[in-house]
């Protein structure tokens, strides 16, 4: 790795005091060792020697490059909380290696997605975020970084996504050939007989019957009317769908810290409130490249690509609007910045109605008005709160009753709905709720029954993926498999995840799995390895957060070997430690120290522990992917001929 000296003046401390191991932290150890070796067998399994997937001859259609990368970037994720340092090249390996492979389907185009929508572009380039904090960062992840933020700022004469004058992103359709207003019959052929379980795109389809909730794709005469009606009402204009590009853009600050990366995901975020507050306070989902709310729509503010409507409704309103709103409190440590998000789901809120004895809420809107009422959900309340650690939003939380025991952990699904809590399970993705109880000192058996239910996923996965319908050479030509969608097999397959980790280390939920970058309060690097992560044989255990405060358990298990591990203030050291105090084991303080500083050094000598109570100023540094140690080459940017 080429990485410089330890940056100056990081303050140390040490701890002094001998432990048995808690049985958490021998089970998180035991986790990441288990999760090392199934990343192996996986990577093993589905990949050949030159990082590409063992799959099909062909894949065509506009989908499809969003889903290796979802199958193979936990990879980077892994490695960035203590993996195995073979897992670091590996994960590069394979980016590199899907890249290739995608490009020769036809999916991708100059390393980025061709065009698609920014659900599935926030999902695939997770990947790349994941790569950043699995520094360090190479040459390759600057430049990509800079080149795929200007497909959205303007700078790319190849890739005209975004029109500044009237600040919006011209189309949900984008990429690296720029917005598509045409779509054909081909960009859609690999989910027809998906969609056909899914509510209609608009109610006045020739031949569908809108009431029924399902639309015949697979119908050639409705799908040509569907092709037609899209490329008439849906592929010109923003949509709040677009709003996950704000992540690929304060990629490239975390990589450069050069402003006009700010200035862009600032401006275009404030956009979005001036058309909210035009459209009466509700976010409309579609607006024609004039700025004209429901240009194309009938002057409908309703009806949009991934909007109110169609598919999802709310879920992809309000996850845009937060991943956004987050990436700019990020940016400048500005609190109102979350005022959109919030306001979405007040919004949202003020329209709920008693329905079967449950208070509900609407996440569509039809032509006839509000309908599709569910249960809210707390999750991205709890994101707004772990960030803003503000009685508003706590309330926003707790306004939502609790049908269910919120301490339940579960082990989630690939994606759905868990049907006993009600929580969406995205990526597996599913235990927002328990953690928020914990973190808030109600919920102390958490980390033990998290590590539990995370090692019982791992298990389930492995036996899947070795058995014959885990074996890709058993997989067909098809678009479907008997029990899943040809494109999602590595994600079914894939044995790597690890929310508990996540939750538990770094002090934060996992993040929002279409495009939200993976924001916590710590995170962590080898000190001796000069690398991201825990250190071999050391646990960590994020335990009380406060807005000026984090206490962390720190525990080295070797009893023969010493580690040294430091702690940086935020995920890409946004924050500022101001002191540190080592606790007792009844928490009292037994040593202050000043810290100052957005690292500290821990000395932890063979079979000892320590719990910090550090605090803290946050928001206050410019965030970056920088690691403790000096980088030489970081303003450093290879510049092509000009023809």
């Amino acid at each position: 790795m080429n990485m410089g000296e330890i940056r100056q003046s990081i303050p140390q401390i040490s701890a002094v005091r001998h432990v048995v191991p808690p049985q958490w932290a021998l089970t998180e150890r035991l986790l990441i060792d288990q999760l090392n070796q199934a990343a192996l067998e996986f990577v093993a399994r589905y990949t050949q020697a030159d990082g590409t997937l063992i799959w099909r001859q062909d894949w065509p259609g506009m989908d499809g490059s969003d889903d290796p990368y979802e199958g193979f970037m936990n990879l980077a994720l892994l490695y960035m909380l203590g993996g195995s340092s073979e897992l670091h090249e590996l994960a590069r390996k394979i980016w590199e290696g899907i890249t290739w492979q995608w490009t020769e389907y036809g999916q991708i185009h100059r390393e980025f997605d061709a065009y698609y929508d920014w659900m599935h572009h926030g999902e695939g380039y997770l990947y790349v975020y994941f790569l950043g904090l699995a520094g360090p960062v190479t040459l390759k992840d600057r430049q990509r970084a800079v080149r795929f933020a200007g497909m959205y700022i303007g700078e790319d004469k190849e890739a005209l996504n975004y029109d500044a004058e009237h600040k919006l992103i011209r189309s949900p359709i984008t990429g690296s050939r720029g917005p598509q207003f045409e779509l054909t019959a081909e960009d859609w052929s690999t989910h027809r007989g998906i969609l056909d379980d899914y509510l209609a795109p608009y109610e006045d389809i020739p031949g569908v019957d809108f009431a029924s909730g399902k639309c015949p794709w697979s119908n050639d005469e409705v799908y040509a009317h569907i092709i037609r009606m899209m490329n008439e009402r849906m592929t010109r204009g923003d949509v709040p769908l677009n709003l996950n590009a704000t992540g690929l853009v304060t990629n490239a600050f975390l990589h450069t810290g050069d402003a006009k990366y700010r200035s862009w995901v600032l401006d275009y975020l404030s956009v979005w409130e001036e058309r909210t507050q035009q459209n009466g306070g509700i976010i409309p989902d579609n607006v024609g490249l004039s700025g004209e709310i429901g240009q194309y729509n009938d002057g409908k503010w309703w009806g949009g690509y991934y909007g109110w409507r169609w598919p999802h409704g709310f879920m992809t309103i309000i996850e845009p609007l937060t991943n956004a709103c987050m990436n700019a409190v990020l940016l400048t440590g500005d609190m109102r910045k979350l005022d959109l998000a919030r306001n979405q789901l007040d919004q949202n809120w003020a329209l709920r109605k008693e329905q079967e004895g449950q208070w509900v809420v609407p996440y569509k809107y039809f032509d006839t008005g509000w309908t599709d009422y569910r249960k809210a959900t707390p999750q991205y309340p709890v994101y707004l709160w772990t960030m803003s650690m503000a009685d508003e939003d706590l309330e926003r939380i707790e306004r939502i009753p609790r049908d269910h025991d919120w301490n339940e952990v579960i082990v989630p699904k690939l994606s759905g709905t868990d049907k006993k809590t009600g929580r969406n399970t995205k990526h597996y993705i599913g235990n927002t709720q328990p953690w928020f109880q914990y973190i808030r000192g109600m919920n102390p058996d958490y980390p033990q029954q998290i590590l539990d239910a995370n090692c019982r996923l791992v298990t389930q996965q492995l036996m899947k993926m070795r058995s014959d319908t885990g074996d890709p050479r058993n997989w067909t030509n098809q678009y479907s498999e008997d029990d899943f969608s040809s494109i999602h097999a590595w994600q079914e397959m894939c044995p790597v995840y690890m929310e508990s980790l996540v939750q538990l280390t770094l002090g934060g939920p996992m993040h929002i799995s279409h495009g939200g970058l993976q924001h916590a309060r710590v995170r962590y690097y080898d000190a001796e390895a000069k690398r991201p992560g825990l250190p071999e044989s050391v646990a960590a255990l994020v335990k009380e957060l406060s807005a000026h405060t984090v206490t962390i358990e720190l525990v080295n298990i070797s009893l023969f070997e010493k580690r040294s591990i430091i702690i940086q203030a935020g995920t890409f050291g946004e924050h500022e430690f101001k002191e540190v105090h080592l606790l007792n084991e009844e928490g009292s303080t037994i040593e202050d120290s000043p810290v100052n500083n957005k690292w500290l050094l821990v000395n932890l000598p063979a079979g000892t522990g320590a719990t910090l109570q550090l605090n803290m100023d946050r928001y206050v540094n410019p965030p970056s992917y920088d690691m403790p140690w000096s980088d030489s080459d970081k303003n450093i940017l290879l510049e092509g001929r000009k023809l």
